[in-house]
């Protein structure tokens, strides 16, 4: 669970009003327009959703390196720290302008009460309406940061468009904390790696089009094809903002550590899990399609034709984090019998009772206030406060009505509604939770529950496969679903594996000392006992 959401081409723009409430005997502030020009960023008509992003210089220099602020853009650890509004774009040609009304779509609230001060401003063009999952990307179009003087009735100068987003993306290129390790790794890793997508079946008449269920798979050092050795498999998924272009990382650093021999030799199948509507979750959902069966009955038995894999579920194996660690253990607890066993960590919340703090079947239940009209907390650090949940469902919002962390969770958990979209679980404005669309979520995608009531038939398959792993500081409060799914498990005299470790926020889940990965290095050997048992 990361959160930043994301947009797809379908959307109708959903007013957010934030203007404040006037006196009787106060005028009202004048809406503050902002003039956007296509000037030189694309030499042909375009259309998107046009964000205007401000923030105070002060606020954004302190942050940027030698003071030198090259861009303007939201931050989930300060969300109000930016403010945003929003215009959907049908058609721009090159040289012609739109005014953004800044009052209108806007978060936090009406640019028109921003207090006076230095800012810095600038817009992007969301060209194919994906910033809520991957911020901006190649090929959408931005301004230069313009710093503009704020004064009550002031004007804001144009902001052109002037260039678009280079492509910097790739599966090999690597991210400016990756370690030297990893970059040394990488050209053997590469050698090692190969595109294993495959057009499926499934998802394509369900779509009505070609759609792919896309893998990139790993051998092991000392890999043949041709000789007799078979190895066991591991299946990991990223997490919300993950896509198919971000596993070079995991596949160097993985590389490395069976070069090392500090992973035992094992198959690793990377699989992509996120679509314009947010992250699938291979999970059947009535909105994204059969993604469950895809990865099941399409994606295994093709790659064990292909590859030296056990081909048994003592040689299967998920893992992921966050919403990754959520899509593997759904995979785990709906196909019991086809995995051997899942290493969840951090994972989206497995029992709705505690949906990151909320308990969606109270009567009553709301995601922005508790029963004691306080705020809902969505985001902590070292024990502090840092975002709400309603802050971040207003967000989602103005940057577009699809696809977002919360949005995304919709899209798969969600019946569908009569205007062809996901019914809402929870209500924008107000935070009123949808009894009826949380009947549906508990029926169907409640994992806690569904094991509670079907655990006489899925014991067999199923007892002692599950291991879940999460922070007692977890960022995203996800360590209260843990407990009460292991509550459930317990009261059933299930076999399984909690570990909560101590002080351990969502992003530093995996490190012990210098080493970041330490986690997974167990997990990886874990798994291999459950494949290779010593006599």
């Amino acid at each position: 669970m990361k959160l930043r959401s994301l947009v797809p081409a379908l959307a109708l723009a959903t007013t957010l009003t934030c203007a404040p409430l006037l006196r009787a005997d106060e005028a009202p502030i004048a809406h503050r327009i902002v003039h956007v020009t296509l000037d030189g960023a694309s030499d042909h008509a375009t259309s998107g959703r046009l964000l205007v992003f401000a923030t105070l210089a002060s606020t954004a220099k302190e942050g940027a390196k030698d003071g030198n602020v090259t861009e303007v853009d939201m931050n989930p650890f300060m969300p109000s720290s930016v403010s945003i509004a929003a215009r959907e774009i049908t058609q721009i040609a090159p040289g012609a302008s739109v005014d953004v009304d800044a009052d209108g779509v806007a978060f936090p609230g009406a640019f028109s009460t921003l207090p006076a001060g230095d800012y810095l401003f600038q817009a992007v063009l969301d060209v194919d309406h994906s910033y809520n999952y991957t911020g901006r990307q190649a090929g959408d179009l931005i301004s230069e940061v313009v710093p503009v003087h704020v004064v009550p009735g002031g004007a804001i100068p144009t902001l052109k468009l002037t260039k678009a987003v280079p492509d910097k993306t790739g599966p090999w290129v690597m991210p400016a904390w990756a370690t030297q390790e990893v970059r040394d790794a990488v050209p053997e890793a590469q050698k090692h790696a190969a595109d294993e997508s495959l057009v499926s079946p499934s998802l394509s008449a369900f779509w009505g089009r070609p759609v792919s269920i896309r893998a990139r798979v790993l051998t092991p050092p000392g890999y043949d094809p041709k000789a007799a050795t078979r190895y066991p498999v591991v299946y990991f998924t990223h997490g919300y903002t993950g896509n198919f272009n971000r596993f070079g990382v995991n596949m160097a650093t993985i590389w490395a550590a069976m070069v090392k021999k500090q992973m035992p030799p094992m198959i690793w199948v990377f699989v992509d899990q996120s679509s314009p509507t947010g992250t699938n979750e291979f999970a059947d959902s009535v909105n994204n399609g059969p993604w469950g069966k895809a990865f099941t009955e399409e994606l295994i038995p093709t790659l064990e034709k292909r590859y030296r894999m056990d081909g048994k579920a003592s040689g299967r194996f998920l893992t992921g984090h966050s919403s990754g660690g959520w899509a593997m253990l759904w995979l785990q607890t709906r196909y019991p019998a086809v995995f051997g066993g899942t290493w969840s960590t951090s994972p989206d919340p497995s029992d709705f009772h505690d949906f990151t703090g909320v308990d969606l079947y109270a009567p009553n239940a709301n995601m922005f206030h508790r029963a004691d009209g306080s705020a809902v907390p969505l985001i902590r650090d070292k024990g502090k406060v840092i975002a709400t949940f309603e802050t971040f469902a207003k967000l989602e919002r103005v940057i577009g009505p699809y696809g977002g962390q919360l949005a995304s969770f919709e899209w798969v958990f969600s019946p569908r509604g009569a205007d062809g979209r996901p019914e809402p679980m929870f209500d924008r404005d107000t935070g009123n939770v949808n009894p009826a669309v949380v009947a549906y979520w508990h029926d169907n995608y409640d994992i806690a529950a569904r094991l509670q009531k079907n655990w006489p038939s899925l014991k067999k398959d199923l007892d002692g496969k599950i291991h879940l792993i999460v922070g007692t500081a977890d960022t995203f409060y996800l360590d209260g679903a843990a407990h009460k799914f292991q509550a459930v498990l317990d009261g059933l005299h299930a076999k399984s594996d909690f570990r909560y470790l101590e002080g351990k926020t969502h992003f530093d889940l995996s490190v012990e000392g210098d080493d970041r990965n330490a986690l997974q290095k167990k997990i990886a050997w874990e798994m291999y006992g459950v494949a290779r048992p010593k006599p």
